[in-house]
């Protein structure tokens, strides 16, 4: 583990917002077959390491993760097989940085922020002109509650349930998605 860097997991009920590259933040998935497979690789390691997907972005050089802690293991666990995965399937030994970024998500304030800012990410960077317009990215299951190639969980309440949790109990359906368009307040 780096020097002086502390993960905070397996602390009860709150969501991590991760970010990882791909090695020197080249566009290892920039095309959309490369997209689709890193999805298909998501799903798998959400069902085997039980952990629950709230949002995530594929941009072709990193990606976002909204996610629950895994039950039965770290979270970092999940990410390293989950990135040995895709890696292992494109046949590339240095596809991915080493490390990953994570945000500790404690409040509903912070959850809708790093929602937006998941998918607003394919805007800002000019790659569509509106959030429903990329596919790889849970917007359209938050817009339209179908599921994707990655089963998102769009109900809060279903997940975090936890007495005494700081996140309240509340669906995010309430949320406005038109919010996703515009810039931050």
């Amino acid at each position: 583990m780096t020097k002086g860097l502390v993960r905070y997991q397996k602390t009860g009920c709150h969501l991590h917002f991760i970010r990882f590259s791909c090695h020197q933040r080249l566009a290892y998935l920039g095309n959309a077959e490369t997209r689709d497979l890193f999805e298909h690789s998501l799903e798998t390691m959400r069902r085997r390491y039980d952990f629950v997907v709230h949002g995530y972005v594929v941009m072709p050089e990193h990606v976002y993760l909204l996610v629950s802690e895994p039950d039965e293991t770290l979270l970092a666990t999940a990410i390293q097989a989950l990135k040995l995965s895709v890696s292992i399937q494109q046949g590339r030994i240095r596809l991915w940085q080493k490390r990953y970024y994570d945000f500790n998500v404690y409040t509903d304030d912070k959850r809708v922020e790093k929602l937006r800012y998941i998918h607003r990410n394919p805007v800002k960077r000019e790659l569509v002109a509106q959030p429903e317009d990329w596919k790889w990215s849970s917007f359209l299951q938050w817009k339209t509650s179908k599921r994707g190639a990655v089963t998102v969980e769009t109900n809060i309440a279903v997940t975090q349930t936890i007495p005494g949790c700081p996140i309240h109990a509340a669906s995010l359906h309430e949320w406005d998605i038109r919010a996703t368009r515009e810039p931050p307040r």
